[in-house]
C-alpha cells in the first residue's frame, strides 16, 4: 500500500556574496597569471550574472565542504521540522571518494541514527536523491525525508588546479586549444550551492507539493560519455579511470577536472534528455500543456532556451514563456542543487496557487540522463 507524498518546505544555501562576471576570474583565479581567451564569448553565451562560490577572496581558499554546505541548507528548512527518518543526498564531486557524501552530511548535522543514501552522478544525482526520499516516504519505510542536492565546483576550478597541466603541455595546448577549452569552458558554467526539501505524509503550513510521480532515463546505451572528471578518453573514445592511470599522470593531465565535450553535448542534449523520453512520457503519462502552470527546466545555459520551447512545440506540448521558471542568471548553474535552488525560490515567491502543476525538467550531459518531476500544489 502506497501513501501520497508532500513536499512541505524547500531551502537554499548560497555561500558568501555573489560574484560577478568582471569579478570571476579574480574570484577562481588565472591560469598561468593569463586572462582566459573564452571567458568573455563563454559568459555572454550562457546567460549567468551572478554565481556563488565557497572561496574566501582573501586568501583564496576553499571556505567550507561540500558536507557543510548540505547541511547548511538543511538546517534552513527549520528547526522544528521534527525527527527525519531517511536523508538522501546527491552531489556530482563530494568532498572524498570514500566514505559516501551522506553520511559526512549526517555527521555535520549530528541527528539521531536514520537511513542515510548517496546517489552519484552529476546534475541529475538531486533528482535521483529526491527519487528515493519520496519512495521511502511512499512506501511507508519513513514518515518524514529530506533529499538534498549540492555542489562545490569550485573546489576544481581555481586556476590553481591547471597550473601543472599547463607547465608540462604548453605546446600541445598551443597547437590544438580544443584541448584546454574542454576543461576552460566549465570554469565559467558552474558554481557552488546546496539545496533541500522536507518529505512528509500529510501537508503542512500554507503552501506544500504533493510528489505526482518523479521519472529517471538513461541514454548510455546509445551515447559516449560527454561530462566526467577523475578519468581521460583514451584514442579509442573511451574513458580512463583515475585508478588505472599512474599517479605521476594525474597533475599533468589534470585528471580530476571537470571536462566536457562541448560538440557532443550540442548535437545530443535536446534530442537524449529531453525530446526522446519526453515523447515516451507523454503517452505512458497522457501529459498536456493545460496540465502545466509551471515549468522549471534546469538550463546549463540560456544558450538552450530556444532548442528546450523547440523540441517542446514539436512534441505537441507548447509551455508559454509566461510559465517558464528560472533562476539561472542570478543563482548560476549548481548542478544537481540547481532543481532544488530553482524550486525554493518559486516556492517562496508567492506565485504557486493551490491545484497548480509543475513540471520540472533535469538533464544531465555525463552520459545524457534526464529527470521528470511532476508535482501539485495543495
Amino acid at each position: 500500500m502506497t501513501t501520497d507524498v508532500f513536499l512541505t518546505r524547500t531551502a537554499a544555501f548560497l555561500p558568501f556574496s555573489p560574484v560577478s562576471n568582471e569579478d570571476i576570474e579574480e574570484v577562481l583565479g588565472r591560469i598561468g597569471g593569463k586572462v582566459s581567451r573564452a571567458r568573455r564569448l563563454i559568459l555572454r553565451s550562457n546567460g549567468i550574472q551572478s554565481r556563488h562560490y565557497a572561496i574566501d577572496r582573501a586568501t583564496g581558499q576553499l571556505a567550507m565542504t561540500n558536507a557543510q554546505l548540505t547541511a547548511a541548507a538543511i538546517r534552513a528548512l527549520g528547526d522544528d521540522i521534527g525527527p527525519v527518518d531517511c536523508l538522501a543526498t546527491g552531489t556530482s564531486l563530494p568532498d572524498q571518494l570514500m566514505p559516501n557524501h551522506a553520511v559526512m552530511v549526517h555527521g555535520e548535522l549530528g541527528w539521531p541514527r536514520l537511513e542515510v543514501v548517496a546517489c552519484a552522478g552529476i546534475c541529475l544525482a538531486g533528482a535521483a536523491a529526491l527519487k528515493h526520499a519520496w519512495l521511502s516516504v511512499r512506501a511507508g519505510d519513513a514518515r518524514c525525508a529530506v533529499a538534498t542536492g549540492s555542489e562545490l565546483a569550485s573546489a576544481v576550478m581555481r586556476g590553481i588546479n591547471f597550473e601543472a597541466e599547463l607547465e608540462h603541455k604548453i605546446e600541445a595546448l598551443e597547437a590544438r586549444p580544443e584541448i584546454a577549452f574542454e576543461k576552460d569552458f566549465l570554469r565559467w558554467m558552474l558554481s557552488d550551492g546546496a539545496g533541500a526539501v522536507l518529505l512528509e505524509r500529510e501537508p503542512r503550513g500554507p503552501l506544500s507539493l504533493r510528489v505526482e510521480w518523479i521519472e529517471l532515463s538513461s541514454a548510455a546505451h546509445e551515447l559516449p560519455v560527454c561530462m566526467y572528471a577523475g578519468a581521460d578518453k583514451n584514442e579509442q573514445g573511451g574513458l580512463d579511470g583515475w585508478a588505472r592511470t599512474s599517479p605521476a599522470d594525474w597533475q599533468r593531465d589534470s585528471t580530476f577536472a571537470v571536462k566536457q565535450d562541448v560538440r557532443l553535448l550540442n548535437d545530443n542534449i535536446v534530442r537524449a534528455t529531453l525530446t526522446e523520453p519526453l515523447a515516451a512520457l507523454i503517452e505512458r503519462r497522457g501529459l498536456k500543456t493545460d496540465d502545466i502552470d509551471w515549468f522549471l527546466p534546469h538550463l546549463s545555459s540560456h544558450y538552450f532556451v530556444e532548442p528546450v520551447a523547440a523540441s517542446l512545440a514539436a512534441l505537441g506540448l507548447p509551455i508559454p514563456r509566461e510559465r517558464w521558471f528560472s533562476n539561472l542568471a542570478t543563482k548560476g548553474n549548481t548542478g544537481s542543487a540547481s532543481p532544488y535552488i530553482m524550486l525554493d525560490e518559486l516556492f517562496r515567491s508567492g506565485r504557486i496557487k493551490p491545484g497548480q502543476k509543475l513540471l520540472m525538467f533535469v538533464p544531465e550531459s555525463g552520459r545524457f540522463s534526464s529527470g521528470f518531476i511532476y508535482l501539485e500544489a495543495v
